[in-house]
């Protein structure tokens, strides 16, 4: 079988141009309603979201990987980076090196893309590693850069990409349309389709030893950003995250035709829930906010730290719900204490409850408003 790279039309991807203007007119409206959202909140806590929203990309883009990043840790660190109050918890070095590549993405997403700005980007990636011959520099490796899963002794093969002495010609020739067709460039292109042509490209090339899907989806976030002419917030790697198996599917068949409308279909949609997953979080970041306000003077402190602990979960919640044998463990209540407070809190409209005696489950009743968004 031929991949992509290697049939006569590569790299010119041939698609439908009609085909996701529908998409792409909801995103740029979708835009519109996460800078209106932003407007409401102040300053130090749009920095939070900031803060929160871009430090989760950079873990749901390494756990895509098999990499687990401490989120907190993360945080932390772009913080510091961003220049905004951050406690003193200490990263690690891949925590940190992630911490700073995305502060990086968001403070120089307008620039043009260049060679050295991805060699700094995997330096900053692979900080700590001492396993790789090639840092900040594309592979050289002679052996071929396959993806492979299951056992050693018969391996399947799910993709090659070009060998190592192709890829400086490989990422010039992707580097020049990337600039070529931003919005200031001479043949600008529309957000999602630039995105998920720009996606694919980088990772069909694979032009590092590793790191490659992480700086593919950065590469992405870029992309989009520059097409909002502002740094984006938009949770793609959170929500590829959520679709992994897909994903990695869909780049499978993608990397065997340069046919592409099929990818632009799928992607599409993955940046449309990306971008109401971010939607969903500002919107509830300002009602979690209004609700304590609200509920300020009138719960005790074992409700106000179980509600700021149900909250951490972010909009989707506790998964299942919380229970009162996981709100005994929050707050070390009673048995008769928890199913006192809980009542309390369903009555002051904080907690919805669902189920009854002990299969009743709570959710915070700011919850189901924010899933329901999707910009």
């Amino acid at each position: 079988m031929l991949w992509n790279w290697q049939l006569s039309d590569w790299p010119a991807f041939s698609f439908d141009p009609g085909l996701l203007r529908e998409t792409e007119e909801r995103f740029l409206k979708g835009a519109g309603v996460v800078v209106g959202s932003m407007h409401h909140l102040d300053g130090d806590a749009r920095q939070g979201i900031v803060i929160e929203l871009i430090s989760q990309e950079m873990v749901d883009s390494s756990a895509i990987e098999g990499e687990v990043l401490d989120r907190a840790s993360v945080q932390s660190s772009i913080a510091r980076q961003l220049g905004f109050v951050s406690d003193k918890r200490r990263s690690n070095p891949a925590e940190a090196g992630a911490a700073e590549l995305m502060a990086d993405l968001y403070r120089r997403y307008a620039q043009p893309l260049t060679d050295e700005q991805l060699f700094d980007w995997h330096r900053m990636l692979m900080n700590g590693r001492r396993d790789l011959a090639d840092i900040g520099a594309y592979r050289t490796h002679t052996d071929p850069m396959q993806i492979v899963s299951g056992a050693l002794h018969a391996p399947r093969v799910h993709f090659e990409a070009p060998p190592s002495d192709r890829v400086p010609e490989e990422m010039a020739r992707f580097i020049a349309w990337f600039n070529e067709n931003s919005p200031q460039g001479g043949a600008p292109m529309p957000a999602i389709t630039r995105a998920a042509i720009a996606h694919l490209w980088f990772e069909t090339v694979h032009p590092f030893e590793d790191g490659n899907g992480r700086l593919g989806r950065a590469i992405a976030e870029k992309t989009l950003a520059q097409s909002l002419e502002a740094p984006t917030l938009t949770a793609l790697a959170a929500t590829i995250n959520r679709h992994k198996k897909a994903y990695y599917a869909e780049l499978q068949r993608a990397s065997q035709s340069n046919q592409i409308d099929d990818w632009l279909s799928w992607f599409a949609g993955i940046v449309l829930e990306a971008q109401g997953r971010t939607i969903a979080s500002i919107r509830f970041l300002i009602e979690k906010t209004r609700l304590l306000d609200r509920l300020r003077g009138r719960i005790n402190a074992r409700q106000e730290k179980a509600l700021i602990r149900m909250m951490a979960e972010g909009p989707d919640g506790f998964v299942g719900g919380l229970s009162a044998h996981n709100y005994r463990t929050i707050t070390d209540a009673a048995s008769a204490t928890a199913t006192r407070d809980l009542a309390e809190l369903v009555e002051l409209g904080a907690l919805e409850r669902a189920g009854e005696r002990r299969y009743a489950r709570y959710h915070l009743a700011i919850a189901t408003n924010a899933r329901g968004v999707t910009g």
